[in-house]
C-alpha cells in the first residue's frame, strides 16, 4: 500500500480509512511509525510531534496499546548513535505521562546489541529519568505489568552491567580502559539507583512470585557478573557492584529480616510460660511447648542466648519455689529431663548446629554470673543443680565437651565462696536430681518387665511394684516418666494389669493373695496418676468396639475430682442386689475379708450400695458403733481400693445431705482414713496405706471445706495438696484478681503460686469474667514501661487457657470498645498500644495452635464455649445473605471463589479463596475482627479507635515473618489494603507486602496496586 508520507497530515479526519477490525490494529501501528517517519523529517519540536499525534489518533486504543515508546526506540536505535530528535519525542511522552512506565522499561529490555555505546548510554539516560520514582494509577493489571516490566529491565541492566565489564576487560588487556570503565559505572550507576528504592524491590518481589523462571535468570546473570567482576582491578566499582548483588539477593527475603531486641535482659512471658508448664502440665508434648516458646521468641524479637537463658533461670526458681514433695520432684524431673529434650527441639529451629551450641554455651555463661540464684538452687537440692545440668546439655549434643569443662570449672571456683550448709546436716540425703536421672532408666526397664506375661511369675512382678512403693520411690518413677512422655504407656500397662487381676478362678490361698495385692497396688497408683497427673493421663484413646476397662469406667463414672459433680444414686453405684448382700453379710459377720475367687472389680463397684445398706443399719440403730469399727477395718484391711470406692461414694451422698444428717457419713469416713484396729495380715501394708490416705484426702478436700468439718488423715511429713485453698476467705473474687494482678506487675514476673490462684479464678469466675477485668487494669495503666509489662505478663496468664481468652478477647471485648465511642478515651496510647499488643499476640498464638490438641489443663476446664459463633456472629450487617454465604464457603465454591472474572467484593479475603472452615469458632472471630477494622478505617470519623486499629496492623506486620497462608491476616478483606496505606505510619511497601497473601494471585495484584501507587 504506497501513500505519500504527508497525507496523513493534510486530512487527518479522511485517513486512515475504515478498515475491518482484524486489521485496523496492525494498521494503526503501521501508521504508527510512518508519523514518527513524518515528525522526523518535517523536525517537528517534541510539543508539537504531541499535539499531531494527537489529533492523529483522537480515540479508541491507548498509546501503551500502540506500543508507542517501542515504536520510538526502533525508530531512534537504527543506526550507530541515537536519533537525538526521535529520542526526545519519547523523552518528551514519558514526561508527559503519554506511555507508561512499564512500556518504556518493556521497549528498553528488547534492545540486546550491547556493542554500540552511545544507543546503550541513551537507553541508560532514559531509564535514569524515571527509574527512582516509578508508579502506577491504573488497574491491578497494569500494576502487576509494572512488576513483571522491571523485572525485565533487571535482567537488562545486567546484562549491560556483564558486557560492559567484559569490555573493560577486552579494553584493559589492549590498553584503551577509558570507553568501557564509563559505560561500566553509568551501568552500576542505574543499578544501585533503581535498587536503592525500597519500593522497587517491593515490586520485584511480587515479579518474582508471578514469574519465577525469569527471576531464576536474573541469578545466573547475577553469578556470571560476580565472576566477570571478581577480576576487576577498581575497588570502587567492585564494591558498587557487590552492593547492588546484596541488595538483588535481599529482594526475596525482605520480610522477614527483624531487629532482635539486645536492649532487654529479662522477658517475664518466657518465664511465665516455663513456670507454667512446669507446675501445671508436666505431661504435655514436648513439641507443643516448643512451639509455643518458639512463637514468644519470634512476637517478642528475643536474641537465642537471652532466650535460653530465660528458659534456664525459669527453671531454677521454679526448683527453688516448689514445695517440698511431689512437687519439687516434678519440678526436678522438668528441669532435667524435659528442658534439655526441649532445647534438642529448639536446636532444629536454629539456623546452624554451630550457632546454636554456641549460644546455649553463652547463655550458661550469663547464667553463671547470678551466683545468689544458683547457690540457693544449690542448697535447696543440697548439691550443684549446674554441675548436672551441664552433664545433661552435653549428653544430649548441645554443649561441646570443651564449653562443660570450662564452664563446670568456673562454678565450681564460684561454689567455693558460696555460704557452707551446717554440716552433715544434708549429707546422708541423696539429692532428689540424682534419683531422678537414675529413676529414667528404670522407667524403661518396668515397661519391660510390665510387658511380660503377668499369669506366668506373679510374684516376681509383685516384687518389683512392692519396692515401687518404698518411701518416694513411686513419685520420682511416676515424675520421670511424665518428663519423658511415657507416663501414658505406663499407666496403660497398669490398668491392663488391673484388668488382669479383678477375677481368678480355681485358685489356692497363696496365688489369691498375690492376684489381691496386685489388683490393690495397680488400683493405687492409678487413682495416684490420675490425681497427681490428671485423669487424662489414664484415659485411652476412644476404639469402637473395644471394652473399656473397669478402672477407666470406674473412674469416669465414680471418682471424685476437682470439678467434677457425681450423682450418689448414679446407676453405677446400684448394682446386682444379690451381690450387695452377700458382700455386707461378708463385711458384717467374717472376722476378715476372703480372697480366693473374689471378683475385685464386682466387689469395688458393690461397695457403695453396701455402705448405704450399713449407714441405713447404722442410722436405724441396727449396728453399733462397734460393728461398724470392724467393718470398716474389713473394707481397708486387705485391700485399700475397697476403702478408696467406698470413700468415693460417700463423698458423693455427703454433698446431698441437709446439715443434720451428715455425721455418720463424716464418721464412716474418719473411719476408713483412720488407723487399723485389727492386725494386717498382707504385704506391703504400710506402703499401700500411705498411698490410700493421700487419695483419700484429695478426694474429701472439696466436700471438707463444703461442710466445714475436720478430718486428721494420718501425715507423712509433706503437703499433699501444696497449692489447694489459695484463696482467701470472705472476699470477692474480682478484688483477689486485682490485688494478685497488681503484686504480679509490681515484681515483673508470675510465681507458681499465683499461676495457681489465677487458675483458680479463672475456674469459678468464668472466662469472659477473667479476661474483661484483666483488660480493664491494663487499661487503668498510664506509665508505657508498666503497659508493657503488663502485656507480657497478660499474656503468659492467658496461657492458662488461651484459646477461649482469645475467643472472648477478639468476639467480645475488642469489638465492645471499638464500637462505643464512650470507650475510645481508654484506648489512647499507652494502655491503647499494649491492648494492640496483647490482642495481636493472642490472635497468633491461638491461630497457630489451634489445629492441634488441647492440652491437659485445658481440657480439665469447664467449657463455657461463648453461646453459639455462628448464631452469635452473621459476619456483616450489609449484605447478610452474599456474605453469608462468601464467609460459609466450602470446597464447591472455591472455583467460583477464585475466578479471574469475579467482582471483588468488599469482604472478600485470602482466607475464602483458601477456603478456611469458617465453621471454626476463631477464624470465625477473626474475619469479624477485620471486617469490623476495615469499616473502622473506611469511615469518615477518626479518633483513638483509628489510632488503635493502626497499632493493631503494625503489631501484625512486626510478629508475622510474611501474611501467608498460615497468618492471621488472610481474614482481611483485600479491600483494607487500599484504606491502610492511607495511613501515614502504614504507607510503605514492606508494609504492604507483610499484610497481603502474595501466595494468591488476586493478593499479588492487590499488592502491586497498592505499592504502584505510594
Amino acid at each position: 500500500m504506497k501513500r505519500k508520507l504527508g497525507a496523513p497530515f493534510l486530512s487527518p479526519q479522511s485517513w486512515p480509512p475504515p478498515l475491518p477490525p482484524a486489521q485496523s490494529e496492525i494498521m494503526k501501528v503501521v501508521n504508527l511509525k510512518q508519523a514518527i517517519l513524518q515528525a522526523w523529517k518535517e523536525r517537528w519540536s517534541d510539543y508539537q510531534w504531541a499535539i499531531n499525534m494527537k489529533k492523529l489518533f483522537p480515540k479508541g486504543a491507548t498509546w501503551d496499546i500502540l506500543n508507542l515508546a517501542e515504536a520510538l526506540l526502533e525508530q531512534a536505535m537504527i543506526g550507530p548513535s541515537p536519533n537525538p530528535l526521535i529520542l526526545s519525542y519519547l523523552k518528551y511522552a514519558i514526561s508527559s505521562q503519554m506511555v507508561s512506565y512499564s512500556s518504556v522499561l518493556t521497549a528498553i529490555s528488547k534492545f540486546d546489541d550491547f556493542s554500540r555505546d552511545l544507543c546503550v548510554q541513551a537507553l541508560l539516560d532514559i531509564m535514569d529519568m524515571f527509574c527512582d520514582r516509578l508508579s502506577c494509577h491504573g488497574k491491578a493489571e497494569e500494576c502487576i505489568g509494572l512488576c513483571r516490566a522491571l523485572l525485565s529491565a533487571l535482567h537488562w541492566l545486567l546484562r549491560c552491567t556483564a558486557a560492559s565489564a567484559e569490555r573493560l576487560r577486552e579494553g584493559l588487556e589492549a590498553g584503551t580502559p577509558a570507553a568501557g570503565e564509563k559505560q561500566l559505572a553509568m551501568c552500576l550507576q542505574r543499578l544501585e539507583k533503581t535498587l536503592s528504592s525500597t519500593k522497587n524491590r517491593a515490586l520485584l518481589h511480587i515479579a518474582k512470585l508471578e514469574e519465577a523462571s525469569s527471576w531464576t535468570a536474573i541469578e545466573h546473570s547475577l553469578l556470571k557478573l560476580g565472576e566477570i567482576l571478581a577480576n576487576l582491578s577498581n575497588p570502587q566499582l567492585r564494591s558498587q557492584a557487590e552492593q547492588c548483588g546484596t541488595l538483588i539477593r535481599s529482594i526475596p527475603t525482605m520480610l522477614s529480616v527483624h531487629a532482635e531486641q539486645m536492649h532487654k535482659t529479662g522477658f517475664p512471658t518466657v518465664h511465665a510460660v516455663i513456670l507454667l508448664e512446669g507446675t501445671m502440665n508436666l505431661t504435655g508434648e514436648t513439641q507443643s511447648l516448643v512451639e509455643q516458646l518458639m512463637m514468644v521468641k519470634r512476637m517478642q524479637h528475643i536474641p537465642t542466648p537471652l532466650f535460653v537463658l530465660e528458659i534456664w533461670k525459669a527453671c531454677f526458681v521454679g526448683l527453688i519455689e516448689s514445695p517440698e514433695g511431689t512437687e519439687e520432684l516434678k519440678w526436678t524431673a522438668f528441669t532435667f529431663l524435659k528442658i534439655p529434650q526441649v532445647l534438642v527441639k529448639l536446636k532444629k529451629y536454629s539456623h546452624g548446629d554451630k550457632d546454636f551450641t554456641e549460644d546455649v554455651n553463652c547463655a550458661f555463661e550469663f547464667l553463671l554470673k547470678l551466683t545468689p540464684l544458683l547457690d540457693k538452687a544449690d542448697q535447696r537440692c543440697n548439691c550443684d543443680c549446674t554441675n548436672f545440668l551441664l552433664q545433661e546439655c552435653g549428653k544430649q549434643g548441645l554443649l561441646s565437651e570443651a564449653s562443660v569443662n570450662n564452664l563446670m570449672a568456673k562454678r565450681k571456683a564460684d561454689r567455693e565462696h558460696a555460704p557452707q550448709q551446717k554440716s552433715g546436716e544434708n549429707a546422708n540425703i541423696q539429692p532428689n536430681i540424682q534419683l531422678i536421672l537414675r529413676a529414667e532408666p528404670t522407667v524403661t526397664n518396668i515397661l519391660k518387665t510390665m510387658d511380660a506375661d503377668h499369669s506366668k511369675s506373679p510374684e516376681g512382678l509383685l516384687g518389683v511394684l512392692g519396692h515401687m512403693l518404698s518411701g518416694k520411690s513411686l513419685d520420682l518413677l511416676l515424675a520421670a516418666a511424665a518428663a519423658t512422655g511415657k507416663l501414658k504407656s505406663f499407666a496403660r500397662k497398669f490398668i491392663n494389669l488391673n484388668e488382669f487381676t479383678t477375677y481368678g478362678s480355681e485358685e489356692s490361698t497363696k496365688p489369691a493373695s498375690v492376684r489381691a495385692l496386685l489388683f490393690d497396688i495397680s488400683f493405687l497408683m492409678l487413682c495416684h496418676v490420675a490425681q497427681t497427673y490428671g485423669s487424662e493421663v489414664i484415659l485411652s484413646e476412644s476404639r469402637t468396639g473395644a471394652e473399656v476397662p473397669f478402672f477407666e469406667t470406674w473412674m469416669q463414672t465414680c471418682m471424685p475430682e476437682e470439678g467434677k459433680i457425681l450423682n450418689p444414686d448414679h446407676p453405677c453405684f446400684r448394682p446386682d442386689s444379690t451381690k450387695v448382700e452377700s458382700l455386707v453379710a461378708l463385711l458384717n459377720n467374717s472376722s476378715e475379708m476372703k480372697l480366693v475367687q473374689m471378683k475385685w472389680h464386682e466387689a469395688c463397684l458393690s461397695i457403695s450400695a453396701a455402705i448405704l445398706e450399713i449407714l441405713n443399719a447404722w442410722e436405724n440403730g441396727v449396728l453399733a458403733f462397734e460393728s461398724i469399727q470392724k467393718i470398716t477395718d474389713n473394707i481397708k484391711g486387705k485391700v485399700c481400693s475397697l476403702a478408696v470406692c467406698a470413700v468415693a461414694w460417700l463423698v458423693a451422698h455427703v454433698r446431698m445431705l441437709g446439715l443434720d444428717e451428715r455425721e455418720k457419713s463424716l464418721q464412716m469416713i474418719r473411719q476408713l482414713a483412720g488407723p487399723l484396729f485389727s492386725e494386717n495380715t498382707l504385704q506391703f501394708y504400710n506402703e499401700r496405706v500411705v498411698i490410700m490416705n493421700s487419695i483419700l484426702e484429695r478426694m474429701c478436700a472439696d466436700v471438707l471445706q463444703q461442710t466445714a468439718t475436720q478430718i486428721k488423715f494420718p501425715s507423712t511429713g509433706v503437703d499433699t495438696m501444696p497449692y489447694w485453698n489459695l484463696l482467701p476467705p470472705k472476699r470477692p473474687i474480682k478484688e483477689v484478681l486485682t490485688d494478685i494482678f497488681a503484686k504480679v506487675l509490681e515484681k515483673g514476673w508470675v510465681d507458681s503460686r499465683s499461676i495457681h490462684i489465677f487458675d483458680t479464678l479463672l475456674h469459678m469466675g468464668g472466662v469472659y469474667w477473667f479476661c474483661n477485668n484483666l483488660i480493664k487494669e491494663l487499661l487503668k495503666e498510664t506509665r508505657k514501661e508498666h503497659t508493657l509489662r503488663a502485656v507480657e505478663l497478660l499474656y503468659s496468664i492467658f496461657c492458662l487457657d488461651m484459646q477461649q481468652v482469645t475467643l472472648v478477647l477478639l468476639g467480645h471485648i475488642l469489638p465492645g470498645l471499638l464500637t462505643d465511642s464512650s470507650k475510645w478515651h481508654s484506648l489512647m496510647d499507652p494502655p491503647g498500644t499494649a491492648l494492640a499488643k496483647l490482642a495481636v499476640w493472642c490472635a497468633l498464638s491461638s491461630y497457630s495452635s489451634h489445629k492441634g490438641q488441647a492440652s491437659t489443663r485445658q481440657k480439665k476446664r469447664h467449657r463455657e464455649d461463648i453461646e453459639d459463633y455462628i448464631s452469635l456472629f452473621p459476619l456483616d450487617d450489609v449484605q447478610p445473605s452474599k456474605l453469608m454465604r462468601l464467609l460459609s464457603s466450602n470446597e464447591d465454591d472455591a472455583n467460583i471463589l477464585s475466578s479471574p472474572n469475579r467482582s471483588m467484593s468488599s469482604s472478600l479475603s485470602a482466607s475464602q479463596l483458601h477456603t478456611v472452615n469458617m465453621r471454626d469458632p476463631l477464624n470465625r472471630v477473626l474475619a469479624n475482627l477485620f471486617l469490623l477494622i476495615s469499616s473502622i478505617l473506611g469511615s469518615r470519623t477518626a479518633g483513638p479507635h483509628t489510632q488503635f486499629v493502626q497499632w493493631f496492623m503494625e503489631e501484625c506486620v512486626d510478629c508475622l515473618e510474611q501474611g501467608g497462608r498460615g497468618s492471621v491476616l488472610q481474614f482481611m478483606p483485600f479491600t483494607t489494603v487500599s484504606e491502610l496505606v492511607k495511613v501515614s505510619a502504614m504507607s510503605s511497601p514492606k508494609v504492604v507486602l507483610a499484610i497481603t497473601d502474595l501466595s494468591l494471585p488476586l493478593g499479588r495484584q492487590v499488592a502491586a496496586k497498592a505499592i504502584a501507587a505510594l
